[in-house]
Order: C-alpha cells, then structure tokens, then sequence
C-alpha cells in the first residue's frame, strides 16, 4: 500500500473519530502518532511526537496566543465594548437600523482588540443586545446583527486564528495581518449595508434613535480613546515596524491592564478571572496545536497533497474549479467542526495543493478565515448562535437560523470579491513589506 493511500485513508480515518465527539486534540494526535507508526514505526513515531511537543511549548512565535487572548480577556472584564457600543449609537442616531450597525460596528472594533470572534459575540450579547430589545428592536435583527459582528473577531487582527495558520503554513504573521485589514473592513461594511436592508424590511419593529447634535457626536468620538490607544499601540505598531506580533501582544496586554487600573473599570478579581481564563485557553490551544503537527507531519510523509493534485489534474479541473471544492469542503466541515479544528486539520493537507496551483499562501489564509468565520453563523452549528441563545434563552434558535441567513450573504460576496480581485488582500502586505 502507498503511502499517500495510507494517508488518505487515515484522514478519512480522523473524520470518522470526530464524528464520534472524540476531541480534536486527541483525534490528531492518535491519527497522526498510527500514520507515522505505519509509515515508520512507532520508536521513530514516538520521537516525532515528543520533539514536536516540545517545540511547541517553547516556540517564541506561539507566546504571541496567550498575550493576545490576556488583552482580550481583560478588554473584556474591562468597560472596553461598553464604550464602543455607546459611542457608536450616538454616532448613527437617528439612522435606521443604527442600533444594529451600531453593534456591528462596535463588534468591529472590540474583535480589533480581542481576537477572538467568540469573546467577541458573548460580549457584544450582554452588552447591545438588551439595549436593541429595550428600544423595541425585532429579535431577529438584534440577534442576527450580534451574531454577524461577533464573527469578525477572527479577521481583523489582531487574530488568533491567523496567529495558528502562521505557524502551521510558516507564513510571516505581520503580513498575514496585513492582509485581514482591508478585507476585515469591507466585511464589516457588507455586514452593515444588509442590517440597513433588513431593517428597512422591517420598519414597524426597528425604532429610531433622536438624531444627536454634531456636538455630540463629536464627543462621542472621545469615549472609546482606550480603544484607539491599544489599537494604536499594538496593530498599529506592527504595521509600522515598530515591534514584533510578539511585542505587540505584550504591550497590548500590558496596556490593558493599565488602562483597566487607571481608569478604574478593572478589579484585581477581574484581573484574576482574566489571567485564569487565559491560562486555561491558552493550554487548549497549545494542546491541540501539538496534536496538529504531529498530525501534519504524518501528511508530509504520505505526499497526500501531491496525490490530490495528480486527482485534480486527472480530472482536468481548473485551479478556479479547486479551489471551489475546498471552499465546499470547509463550509461542509463548519457544521460539525469549530474554526480552530478546521484549519489545523485542513492546511497542512490543502496549502501544498493551492500554492502548486499557483494561489499565493497570504491570499488562502484569508479565504480560509472568512470560510470559518461563515461557520460560526451558519446552521446548523454556527458557534456564535448558540452563545446568542445561551445569554437569551426566550429567543429559540430556530429563529435565530432564520434571523442571520441575509448576512450569510456577506461572506460569500467577500470571497467573490477576493476571487475577482486578489488585491484586496495582497495590496497592503505588498505596500509595507
């Protein structure tokens, strides 16, 4: 038997053990440890996975996860979103829907600072969603718009999933971060312009806030300062060359907590909740990456990739074509696979077939957030629904399915858009590196 059959059947093998709920971690990890206990034996198998483990645990370039989930979380614990919100809703009052795109917005901005799409939407629920339904604003859109908004959390960087396919794909994450910022905006601004359609549709049940004066709009714009300093100070210093991701990170959440501490919104249990909380992520994480390229250094071995081009070329597919059924594989995996599985278990398998087929690896990393973040929102599983409906247990989730199928339309048009114009994502990595 060859090797590369050996590998598939162990990917269809891993597939079938996550049908059973085993854990991804732990899935990877035996998948990979039998593959290179076939391919090898298990001595050569169990030095693979020990010297991987350990490699990971002590890489430079992964210590930018949990400084980046720590400014999160105590952004978080912090009154970070609250001002956002606030400060948006006083920007689009007397728009209507700006409720709605005022949380989208705010959303927006909190993931800029956060990283992580599911922080994100658990945040924005507490925080707009009583304030949507106060004001008289249907379910759905509410919901919808909190669900939307928390998904752009994993784009706009800083990014915890772009931070993991960097070190799978040996890709440079300040460029990778450089490539999720335009098109990150225009999501948000596609997100935006549906909310205005649907409330338009829906004029009886979305109210609209008295028009606030230009005065107060622009005092408005003073509120989320703390916002723009981390923002600054972290994305923006990387974009300048000014520190590393890594250095970033660490200012950023340094920062955090002075602001938090000056400004009198964070308490030493916050801080502890945070720390405990980012202790616990970052150990998932870590634990799941290690399974991961354990798992990726079995495909290496087994030359998959090269089997599947050869399938393609057999088949004369176009790399347009390719590149398609990938697409539809990971919006098929989204229902039933969280964001983080996915790209661990698929890049190390899909990214040598895209870059022999002549796509460059910084546009893929994009088209493979925006597929993940579609599986946070789309049914049946869509991760941030169900945060949604967990803070708000008298909406059913049969609504909510039926309340976000418009904004689905926003990550597909942003792949269309990539597909025609490729520039959108490489344009700005090109300019500062």
């Amino acid at each position: 038997m060859s090797a590369s059959l050996i590998g598939l059947i162990v990917v269809l093998s891993l597939f079938g053990i996550l049908f059973l709920r085993i854990p991804v971690w732990l899935a990877l990890l035996l998948c990979g440890i039998a593959g290179n206990t076939i391919i090898s034996r298990f001595s050569v198998a169990a030095s693979i996975t020990g010297t991987n483990a350990f490699d990971t645990a002590s890489s430079y370039g992964l210590s930018v996860i949990p400084l980046f989930i720590l400014m999160g979380e105590v952004a978080t614990n912090s009154r970070l979103s609250a001002e956002l919100f606030k400060a948006a809703r006083v920007i689009l009052s007397g728009i209507p829907g700006g409720l709605a795109v005022a949380t989208i917005g705010a959303s927006g901005a909190f993931g800029a600072v956060c990283g992580s799409s599911v922080a994100t939407a658990a945040t924005m629920t507490r925080i707009s969603l009583p304030e949507m339904r106060a004001a008289g604003y249907d379910d759905g859109l509410a919901t919808a718009s909190v669900a939307a908004g928390g998904s752009l959390g994993i784009l706009i960087p800083p990014s915890i999933i772009l931070v993991i396919y960097a070190a799978i794909a040996e890709q440079p994450l300040p460029q990778l971060f450089a490539a999720a910022l335009i098109p990150g905006v225009l999501l948000m601004v596609l997100y935006i312009l549906i909310a205005l359609f649907v409330a338009r549709g829906k004029k009886d049940n979305v109210p609209v806030d008295p028009p606030a004066s230009l005065k107060q709009r622009l005092l408005a714009l003073k509120d989320p300062w703390q916002f723009l300093l981390l923002f600054t100070a972290t994305i923006g210093g990387i974009y300048a060359g000014v520190f590393s991701p890594n250095e970033a990170a660490a200012v950023g959440a340094f920062g955090a907590i002075l602001l938090g501490f000056a400004g009198r919104s964070l308490t030493w249990r916050a801080l502890f909740h945070a720390l405990k909380v980012t202790v616990i992520t970052s150990c998932v994480l870590f634990t799941i990456i290690i399974g991961a390229t354990v798992f990726a250094n079995f495909i290496v071995q087994t030359k998959l990739p090269n089997l599947l081009l050869d399938g393609a070329q057999a088949l004369h597919l176009t790399p347009v074509a390719v590149m398609a059924l990938i697409i539809v594989l990971y919006i098929l995996m989204g229902c039933f696979l969280e964001g983080i599985g996915m790209v661990l278990i698929t890049v190390p398998v899909f990214l040598p077939v895209i870059m022999n087929l002549g796509y460059d690896p910084i546009w893929f990393a994009i088209i493979v957030v925006i597929v993940v973040e579609l599986g946070l929102i789309h049914p049946p599983v869509g991760m941030n629904l169900f945060i949604i409906q967990a803070q708000a247990p008298d909406i059913k989730i049969k609504q909510l399915y039926v309340a976000i199928l418009p904004f689905l339309l926003a990550p597909f048009g942003l792949i269309l858009l990539l597909f025609a114009f490729p520039e959108l994502a490489l344009w700005l990595p090109s300019v500062l590196y």
